[in-house]
């Protein structure tokens, strides 16, 4: 009797995982084409990946024209804008790459669960958990550089922890040893050193804490180094001779002024990010809901029982608290930061939480199902919100939908007055100028006017408007 109920519950928990995974990326799927590229991030980005694909150039991204973006390494450009080789200029195909790789790690953390624990179930359950973290539904279907760095990250990380339960000098512990590094290189050019700190951060806690330092000396260091060089090394260098100056600033800059210095004013693509000091634990809160307030219970729960390493070998379990723990580490004195830079702790957490869960609690089981669809009907109310222009995030979508549908306007210039936003350059093509006022406009053109800082131009005609600006004729 007892068996007939512990395999029901099993198979209630398994369809119950199942389910929520399928609604968050049916959700997540359809959001891709619901809603525009919101200023300022993701236009910014898709814009980069359009003038790839236009120019032909893929060795150094453009901010814009003939003004080469050194703040990222190019991966996230490079998928983007093969996105757009397949699918045209859309929404859907400069994002459904990046969602792509979210599921990838996805397809990865059921592996690598399942060959670590045995336990089908428990790896559905971490899929689940991973899947409806509130971070990784937001960037995992965004045009962002985390989810290229979340993927090599994970992958760096499984694969230590591999290497590091074969027999040393093993033909498994080379394999394994290879795929690090192959990890690393991803990271290197999704975004630069950035990874191999994060997971140095990582593996240094483990290793001290559980004084595995054997590991170092039968790490195959000379093939691994090898190929991480031959892979990253190529493409640093090729920026560098085609626009000197970008390892100055995306090492220096982006890699130590940008975390050290509050406000940091060196950024040649927008304003650093001032924070308080610590707001990334902040961050992580709500970045990993609705499973942050379940990890503190359960661990809080673990330390007062004595039994926290019951489930899950103990080993493995320390190791998932250094990977989860390292960003949040690094990025507490930084004041230059971003909820997604807490994403690389998500697929660790998620499996510590898994491991924690008692799979014969109805209750559990209540609350696990009730937080994960609440995540799917919340992505469900913000991308109508989104699509339905009732945020205060802006796009120029609308806009340039009325503009390409006016006679001749290939043939006329188009003017943003002021600012011109990201989205304004990816929704025209390219076409839209800036200029810093009104006495730079050619006549006959269509101009975009922020109607709250521009004043009315004489003869010119309103074609149509958004929130916040004006599509004018002017014969």
């Amino acid at each position: 009797m007892s068996n007939n109920i512990e395999k029901n519950n099993t198979l209630l928990w398994g369809k119950m995982a199942m389910l929520l995974i399928a609604c968050v990326l049916v959700v997540r799927l359809i959001s891709l084409f619901s809603f525009p590229l919101m200023d300022t991030t993701e236009a910014r980005y898709g814009e980069m990946a359009r003038i790839m694909a236009e120019t032909g150039d893929w060795i150094t991204p453009m901010f814009d024209y003939n003004v080469p973006f050194w703040g990222k390494p190019p991966i996230f450009t490079w998928i983007s804008a093969a996105g757009i080789e397949l699918f045209g200029i859309n929404e859907f195909a400069v994002r459904v790459p990046h969602l792509l790789l979210t599921v990838l790690m996805l397809v990865m953390s059921y592996w690598f669960v399942n060959s670590e624990l045995k336990n089908k179930v428990l790896a559905l359950t971490t899929v689940a958990i991973t899947a409806t973290s509130a971070v990784f539904i937001v960037v995992g279907g965004s045009v962002m550089t985390d989810t290229a760095l979340t993927l090599a990250i994970t992958l760096g990380m499984m694969s230590f922890w591999k290497f590091s339960q074969s027999e040393v000098k093993s033909k498994d512990a080379y394999k394994w040893g290879l795929i690090f590094a192959v990890a690393m290189s991803i990271g290197m050019l999704s975004k630069g050193p950035l990874t191999l700190v994060l997971v140095g951060i990582s593996l240094f806690g483990w290793l001290a804490f559980n004084n595995q330092w054997r590991l170092l000396l039968s790490f195959p260091w000379i093939s691994s180094l090898g190929l991480f060089f031959a892979l990253s090394v190529p493409w640093y260098i090729a920026a560098e001779l085609k626009t000197p100056g970008f390892l100055d600033y995306f090492i220096v800059g982006e890699h130590f002024k940008r975390f050290v210095v509050s406000g940091w004013e060196g950024d040649l693509y927008g304003s650093a990010h001032k924070e308080a000091r610590g707001m990334i634990w902040v961050h992580w809160l709500g970045a990993a809901l609705p499973w942050s307030p379940l990890l503190i219970w359960q661990t809080i729960k673990g330390l007062r029982s004595g039994d926290a390493s019951e489930k899950g070998k103990p080993s493995l379990r320390s190791f998932l608290w250094c990977w989860m723990l390292a960003p949040m580490i690094l990025f507490t004195m930084s004041g230059n930061i971003l909820a997604s830079y807490t994403m690389p702790a998500i697929p660790a957490m998620a499996i510590l939480v898994a491991m924690n869960i008692n799979f014969e609690s109805k209750k559990q089981f209540t609350l696990v199902k009730v937080c994960g669809l609440s995540i799917s009907v919340i992505l469900i109310i913000v991308t109508g919100l989104l699509g339905s222009n009732l945020t205060s995030k802006q796009a120029e979508k609308g806009l340039l939908t009325s503009w390409k549908l006016q006679s001749n306007h290939t043939e006329l210039p188009l003017y943003y007055v002021g600012k011109r936003p990201f989205s304004g350059q990816f929704y025209s093509d390219g076409v839209a100028q800036q200029v810093t006022n009104k006495e730079e406009i050619t006549t006959p053109s269509y101009v975009v006017i922020d109607t709250k800082r521009i004043e009315p131009i004489n003869g010119c005609n309103a074609v149509a408007d958004s929130k916040r600006r004006r599509l004018l004729y002017c014969p």
